[in-house]
């Protein structure tokens, strides 16, 4: 069918056949037609040419052992000298292209066509049939019959009626281009620990803080292609390598490649706390992935959701309700819409482009999210919040890796409502990561927020990506915004062991300090963390602990919309501040199994709230910090006092690593035990069990 398409094409082109006798068009002669009459000279040069293929072409054995009868088409030309040259050749084995090409180029040298006595080109196209046979009979008979065919078309029209068929001819077999393109590889804690203990190896030049990773820097350590290759199950049929092995559509040229995929996320479980009992979450979508060219790649996914959790995480969404009538928001996800009587609906959409132009720098486009820092939290910047627009540049040279994230953010209460519209805020940061040793990595933070009060909109002060933004805050005002400022730190023991931290600091006074006062000017937080890759020799057993503390009243503000939050929800920790938690971690993978445990035991503040104490003891970052009920003698923990115990278990199988596809179980245990009972704050006991099939795009946070 194929041959037969490529031929009804070319039959628009030059006719092989002779043209009018009368014309004052002359064919190419051969050496054998000098003496023959002008009307014949067209018939003598057809059955020149097919002699000339009868008795030089020779099919490949192969192809004459097992009988195979086709054609191959050939599009060829005769220039102004009398020399053949092949213009166009189509077969189905390419053995048979190429020796059209050895047969044409041996073709003896002719007198060329003339037009008025003038030498010029002519072109003809060719059916030679396999097997081959003295095709020269008949020519005449075929001659007359196209005497009056369609002229000659100009080049350009000959190149736009191949164009549809050569589009289809620039498919190549699929290889994963992702695994070396400016891609984001999809943020989780438990995926990334595939590849953490080789990018943190002693002597790497790496920088590990700033997520998602780009594909490309992580295959410089890493070998996607290998553990692809080690993955690989063994079938045959489309169906069987769709779902073990590849995406379901997937097209590749030297130029573009793109997949699509669904997602799906089909989760059942238990609650004994819930009234409804069963636990529920029904996700379906797709994705989009691909690159044009070496330098633009694109990705898009789309969910639709619908889903009832846990009672803990169910009254957490709750609590987070934005204005209007939706119900809730879904912790990390976005606004939910009421789903028949207890349940949620909740549509969520992330896409970028990713765009490199120079080999150090990539620039990033889309609505998503963005993470800093080597531990399972982070006190920077962290991906706990909803999905928002977001403008990333990453500069990357020597031993420095530079990174500015712009965010449109969203304060959704109802106290800043206006016209029925979400206010709008925005966040600058700058991040420097320096390997200042082939052990040692420093890394410099810094951010300011501000919102779009008095038309300020977006500042273009902080568009230039190496201001000091402290600076910009006084010279616009030092009510414009907030400014947070921060540090980071990490040691290579060695190739198993590695030490990190992170330092965030909102405001702080040297004087308090000297005295000894605990002042409440005093915001600021820290983060200690270890990690053992191979942990007792055990292949791809990794352990992590982790220390966070961050003292009260961080991340708020005297203006409460210019807290260091979106959508109700921390841009930092996802208890916001007051509190100190410890966090232990294990993770193994062999093969397509995979298995993690997570403790975290900590203690916060919270606030009383019942009418009698509606003091701010500086866990809610969504209180003005001026309703403090004291300004020294602060301590993390005040207010009422609370211990939270968080374990999660999870084991399951990777179904496809190409799309991220796994089957898992899991168990919740949830202890919640504050010190004083509200109508809000009250004591708690969860134990939840989970069990599902999902597309593994991003992190849960359940351990609120």
């Amino acid at each position: 069918m194929k041959q037969f398409i490529v031929l009804a094409l070319l039959l628009v082109q030059y006719n092989f056949y002779a043209q009018d006798s009368f014309s004052l068009e002359k064919p190419p002669v051969f050496p054998n037609c000098e003496e023959v009459a002008v009307s014949d000279l067209q018939s003598c040069f057809n059955t020149q040419v097919y002699n000339e293929i009868y008795n030089n072409f020779k099919v490949p054995t192969n192809l004459t052992e097992a009988g195979f009868k086709g054609e191959v088409v050939v599009v060829f030309e005769v220039d102004t000298t009398g020399q053949f040259k092949i213009v166009y050749t189509d077969a189905i084995y390419s053995e048979l292209k190429d020796e059209a090409k050895r047969v044409f180029s041996e073709f003896p040298k002719v007198q060329p066509a003339t037009y008025n006595g003038n030498s010029t080109f002519k072109q003809y196209s060719l059916p030679i049939k396999i097997p081959i046979v003295n095709q020269a009979e008949g020519v005449n008979n075929a001659t007359s019959a196209n005497a009056n065919a369609t002229k000659a078309i100009s080049p350009l029209e000959l190149a736009a009626k191949k164009e549809y068929d050569n589009v289809n001819k620039e498919l190549k077999d699929f290889e994963n281009q992702a695994f070396k393109s400016q891609l984001n590889i999809q943020f989780t804690h438990s995926d990334y620990a595939r590849f953490d203990r080789q990018m943190n190896m002693v002597g790497t030049n790496s920088h590990t803080a700033s997520k998602p990773f780009l594909y490309e820097e992580v295959s410089k350590y890493f070998d996607f292609e290998a553990e692809q290759k080690e993955l690989y199950k063994d079938t045959e049929t489309w169906l069987g390598k769709k779902f073990w092995n590849e995406h379901l559509v997937e097209l590749q040229s030297d130029d573009y490649w793109f997949t699509v995929d669904p997602i799906l996320d089909l989760q059942v479980g238990a609650d004994s706390n819930l009234d409804a009992g069963t636990t529920y979450n029904n996700t379906r979508g797709f994705l989009i992935q691909g690159g044009l060219g070496k330098t633009l790649n694109f990705y898009a996914s789309v969910f639709e959701s619908q889903g009832r959790f846990a009672d803990y995480v169910n009254r957490s969404a709750e609590s987070l309700k934005a204005f209007g009538p939706d119900p809730a928001i879904i912790p990390g996800r976005g606004i939910a819409k009421r789903f028949k009587t207890d349940s949620y609906d909740y549509p969520v959409a992330e896409a970028y482009l990713s765009y490199a132009p120079a080999k150090f720098i990539n620039v990033q486009f889309g609505h998503g999210k963005n993470f800093i820092g080597d531990g399972y939290r982070s006190l920077l910047l962290s991906d706990v919040a909803s999905p928002h627009p977001f403008l990333k540049l990453n500069t990357k040279f020597w031993k420095i890796k530079y990174t500015n994230t712009w965010m449109w953010l969203k304060d959704v209460r109802d106290a800043v409502e206006v016209d029925n519209a979400f206010l709008t805020k925005y966040i600058a940061n700058h991040y420097l990561s320096w390997n200042a040793s082939e052990r040692l990595n420093i890394g410099l933070f810094e951010s300011v927020l501000w919102t779009n009060s008095n038309d300020r909109g977006f500042d273009v002060n902080y568009l230039n990506p190496i201001i000091f933004y402290r600076a910009i805050e006084f010279e616009t005002g030092q009510g414009a915004g907030n400014a947070l400022m921060g540090a980071t730190a990490k040691y290579k023991w060695n190739d198993d062991v590695n030490i990190y931290s992170q330092f965030i600091l909102d405001e702080f006074s040297l004087g308090d300090v000297k005295a000894g006062e605990k002042s409440w000017k005093n915001k600021f937080g820290y983060q200690l963390g270890v990690k053992y890759y191979n942990a007792f020799k055990v292949d791809n057993l990794l352990l992590q602990f982790e220390y966070n503390r961050v003292r009260p009243y961080t991340y708020s503000h005297n203006t409460v919309v210019l807290n260091y939050a979106h959508n109700n929800q921390s841009m930092a920790h996802l208890w916001g501040a007051n509190f100190s938690e410890a966090v232990i971690i294990g993770r193994y993978r062999y093969k397509r199994w995979f298995g993690d445990a997570k403790f975290i035991i900590g203690t916060r503040g919270l606030d009383f709230n019942d009418g009698t104490d509606d003091f701010s003891y500086g866990g809610d970052i969504y209180r003005n910090y001026n309703e403090r009920p004291f300004d020294t003698g602060v301590e993390v923990g005040q207010g009422i006092k609370t211990t939270t115990f968080n374990g999660n278990i999870q084991a399951g199988y990777v179904l496809n690593p190409a799309t991220n596809l796994k089957l898992f179980t899991d168990i919740t245990v949830r202890n919640f035990n504050p010190e004083a009972t509200t109508a809000t704050t009250f004591k708690n006991n969860t134990v939840w069990f989970n069990f599902g099939l999902r597309t593994d795009l991003f992190n849960w946070y359940f351990d609120n």
